[in-house]
């Protein structure tokens, strides 16, 4: 190997963007700061104080009194995956809702671990159907359980976790339910629905940064997993091992934690607790109504009805006449905004905002609108330069930030 072959290689300096794609988010400074802490062991006394403390925010996140809830070092798909191989045994029936990009990777899980996946269709955009839930467990009276999508990222679309959770129990089975995207953007009540086992993600509405996959499970989840007749496939992701190092009372060495993560959502949780949940909750609503208000005013249709709408991700049709690939260059490179493009069958076809967590504020929501009549117009399309942002303030003066706060259910 040649002795110049880093020649050149220096310090990276990421540009400052302002992130309104399908995540990460923008993060705080205070969370910044957090990472920025001295490193101390993962079996330290204080590092311990602070893992119980991490619990205890995540079960108000969740809204939950679950023993076991904890981050997963590793992103939103290790979460998910820790769901399958726990849970789902060789053999096991699995009724899996697939109406987007990421009910799909829940139906690879299933198969990887062995399971049978009754896959239920619902098209991208669309919510899943419970009428559909409840045919295919009349059809599999012997499916163990059910896995969907909360907030599916792909479409911007939610589903109704409740309802669903209700049917799952109704024939006894079990629930494994992705909310990367929808935990502190909309709610997410875990013991409220009867929710088994839950994960998500901490780069989302959260606005933390990424690579923890805050996760709960039920008391029913942890006897099932005890009971297993064959080994969870995967070490690390064994949550036999894992309550020895996440437990109540005991802390043996598992694994070398991500300390420095682990303070930044930890701050990250403690700026959500001091917003409280409601308030989070209002405050991606109306972030969402203003630049609803914005997007149509250009013209953009919404690919989700609009009773199904994530406020914190926003699918839109593409414009017609004007290169979708170009809106996206030209926003990164002339304004520093960051959009999502469409994914699997929507790609070339939608453009997705995001606005989570940290992202979602009123300057972001005007900076992007103004952006895009710069571009839109230049490109030739038929817009009146103003009246999107005119249309974004005067949702935002019809929805003052008004709301109450949540109390901790742990």
């Amino acid at each position: 190997m040649s002795s110049d072959s880093g020649a050149g290689i220096g310090s990276f300096y990421p540009p400052q963007r302002t992130l309104m794609g399908p995540g990460p988010s923008e993060i705080h400074p205070r969370v910044f700061s957090a990472m920025g802490r001295p490193t101390i062991g993962y079996l330290d006394p204080v590092f311990v104080k602070m893992m119980d403390e991490l619990k205890e925010l995540l079960r108000y996140a969740f809204q939950t009194r679950n023993s076991l809830t904890f981050p997963v070092s590793g992103p939103g798909s290790v979460g998910m995956e820790m769901c399958f191989v726990n849970m789902v045994s060789p053999g096991d029936k699995v009724i899996v809702c697939r109406n987007g990009v990421f009910g799909g990777r829940m139906i690879e899980n299933v198969e990887r671990c062995g399971g049978v996946a009754i896959v239920v269709e619902d098209p991208m955009g669309a919510p899943i159907d419970p009428d559909k839930v409840e045919e295919a467990f009349r059809n599999n009276p012997d499916a163990k359980i059910l896995a969907f999508v909360h907030a599916e990222t792909s479409t911007g679309v939610a589903s109704d976790a409740k309802t669903l959770a209700g049917i799952a129990r109704k024939h006894g089975a079990y629930t494994i339910v992705d909310a990367v995207t929808s935990l502190a953007g909309i709610p997410v009540l875990v013991d409220e629905w009867g929710l088994d086992a839950v994960y998500s993600g901490s780069q989302k509405c959260l606005s933390c940064t990424p690579g923890l996959s805050p996760i709960t499970f039920s008391d029913r989840v942890v006897e099932l997993v005890k009971a297993r007749k064959t080994r969870v496939q995967s070490w690390f992701m064994d949550i036999n091992l894992l309550l020895g190092y996440w437990g109540e009372t005991t802390r043996t060495y598992h694994h070398t934690a991500p300390t420095n993560a682990l303070y930044s959502l930890h701050e990250a949780l403690v700026m959500l607790r001091e917003e409280g949940l409601e308030a989070a909750w209002a405050r991606h609503e109306r972030n969402h109504k203003a630049l609803r208000a914005g997007l149509e005013t250009l013209g953009l249709k919404f690919l989700v009805e609009e009773p199904y709408r994530l406020p914190q991700m926003n699918a839109v049709y593409v414009m017609p006449g004007v290169d979708e690939k170009e809106v996206r260059r030209r926003l990164l490179a002339e304004f520093n905004i960051e959009i999502g493009a469409g994914l699997g069958t929507l790609a070339g076809k939608i453009w997705r905002f995001g606005i989570m967590g940290y992202s979602c504020k009123m300057e972001n929501v005007m900076l992007c609108l103004c952006a895009l009549e710069s571009m839109f117009d230049d490109m030739g399309a038929k817009i009146e330069i103003g009246a999107a942002e005119a249309a974004a303030y005067h949702a935002y003066a019809a929805h003052p930030s008004r709301a109450k706060g949540v109390r901790a259910v742990a």
